[in-house]
């Protein structure tokens, strides 16, 4: 196998993963209609950051500690789940006080509203132990035996970020060309409960599943 046949047999598998709506897609779309274009690719670009790390970390073969120890595994599953919790605890919390317009505008467009946009995303997409166990499944499979593996495997994670990134622009582009329809504030409150209620669904299935990895 080549390196070029490598990154397209990649490319198609990691787009088939990248339509499948998950926790990353509903942090996108909430920071799209809440807070705004910046801010929702602040948080995929952290996104991206996420796979980017998790590709190196494959091709080196630190994440394989996911799968020979089970101490490390628990460790990151337990930090991601609590994480998923907190965030989406903390959302549900504030639209019940009716404070998810009060934390918009905190954010508004400074810098540092785009730096906590962007640690959002990368410490959800780092803290998710399926995402190693899934680089550590896929990316040997991809990466010719001749071929750097640190180089390679980072190739890898580019093609797949450069997917996730077309995918999300067409999603936060769909939602500024809507901006009439979900600026509305029953819009944003509904958006704002469901991503809420993934968040803390997906924390409570990762810190109950026997062992994360199903």
């Amino acid at each position: 196998m080549s390196v070029w046949i490598g990154l397209v047999s990649f490319a198609a598998v990691a787009g088939l993963l990248t339509l499948v709506p998950g926790v990353d897609t509903a942090l996108v779309l909430r920071a799209a209609i809440v807070r705004g274009t910046r801010h929702a690719f602040a948080t995929a670009l952290g996104v991206g950051t996420g796979v980017l790390v998790w590709g190196a970390a494959a091709a080196c073969g630190l994440s394989a500690l996911l799968t020979t120890s089970q101490l490390a595994y628990t460790v990151l599953r337990i930090a991601g789940a609590a994480y998923l919790v907190w965030l989406g605890v903390k959302t549900l919390v504030a639209l019940w006080h009716g404070r998810a317009s009060v934390e918009a505008a905190e954010d508004g467009d400074a810098s540092g509203g785009l730096l906590r946009a962007w640690a959002r995303g990368a410490a959800t997409n780092l803290l998710n132990p399926k995402i190693g166990v899934f680089y550590i499944a896929m990316l040997p499979q991809f990466i010719p035996p001749e071929a750097p593996q640190l180089a390679m495997g980072v190739a890898l994670a580019v093609v797949h970020d450069i997917e996730g990134m077309l995918w999300f622009s067409v999603l936060i582009f769909g939602v500024r060309y809507t901006r009439t329809w979900v600026a509305r504030p029953s819009v944003e409150r509904a958006m704002e409960a469901v991503t809420g209620s993934v968040l803390l669904a997906f924390g409570l299935k990762l810190a109950f599943s026997e062992d994360g990895r199903s």
